[in-house]
This record gives C-alpha cells, structure tokens and sequence, in this order.
C-alpha cells in the first residue's frame, strides 16, 4: 500500500462525517452497545494476533493494532446507524447485518487483500462471517439488556 496512514486516516474521519446526520438521541441511545462490541472486538484483535487470524500490513503506528482504524470507524459509527434503523425488529437487523459483513468478507477483504491493507491468515472466510454474526446477535442483545435492565 503506497500511502498506509492517510488511508488509515480516511477509515476513522469519513464516517465519522455521518454523525451530523444522527439524531443526538439516537446516538445516545445506541452508544452502549455500540461501546460494548468495541471493547470486545479490542480483546478479540489481542486473541486474533496471538494467533495470527488475520495480518494488517498498513498500521498506524508499529505499536497500534491494525484492526483500531476499523474499529473506531466503520464499525463504531456503522454499528450506531445499523441499530438506529432497525432496532426493535430483530429479524431485519440480523438480515441488514449479514448483507453488511458478507460484503465486508467477501468483497472487500479480497480488495484490502489486493492492496495490502490485511488478510485473512489462520481464519476462513466463513469463519470470518459466523464471527460477524455472534457478535452481531452479542452487540444487539446486550443493546436490549442495557434499554430494559439497566435503564430502569
């Protein structure tokens, strides 16, 4: 990858453009869950480099993971407004999550591949999906126990 840091800067500031376009409440609304899959996709990335899933070649910094820029990014924001638009109906947020992590596995994956930015080592495709998917079901539940349990 010729330019790895502006690309890495362009991951976390162009989704972050989006948020002007939240409802404050919304955002709010959603953050815990969102909050929560983001610190346990930080203890995934320490399990998924000790043994080696996937590489990111473009970091950074040496001593950043190379996941972070996806993480605070794409899938922060992208969380916020999966949830915004389809919380309450369970069966059309899994639908909108799997449309959502299957082109991210097997669109852009081999694109990111391509361009040396990261790919899959230790860890399949499929695997990567049914990941994508426990946590998916794990962020959703966890946003419903938070509004119906901890809010109260």
């Amino acid at each position: 990858m010729k330019y790895p840091k502006i690309f890495n800067l362009l991951m976390i500031i162009l989704p972050w453009l989006t948020v002007p376009f939240l409802v404050k409440h919304d955002f709010k609304k959603f953050l815990p869950g969102t909050i929560f899959m983001s610190i346990y996709l930080l203890f995934e990335a320490s399990i998924a480099e000790k043994r080696r899933w996937w590489t990111f070649y473009a970091k950074i910094h040496p001593k950043v993971w190379g996941i972070i820029p996806l993480i605070i990014g794409p899938f922060f924001i992208g969380s916020i407004w999966i949830l915004k638009f389809t919380y309450g109906k369970f069966f059309r947020y899994l639908v909108l999550n799997l449309v959502v992590d299957g082109f991210f596995t097997y669109l852009l994956i081999p694109w990111l591949t391509k361009i040396k930015y990261v790919s899959l080592v230790r860890l399949k495709r499929y695997q990567l999906s049914l990941l994508f998917l426990l946590k998916s079901v794990l962020m959703y539940g966890f946003q419903y126990y938070f509004e119906n349990k901890v809010s109260d």
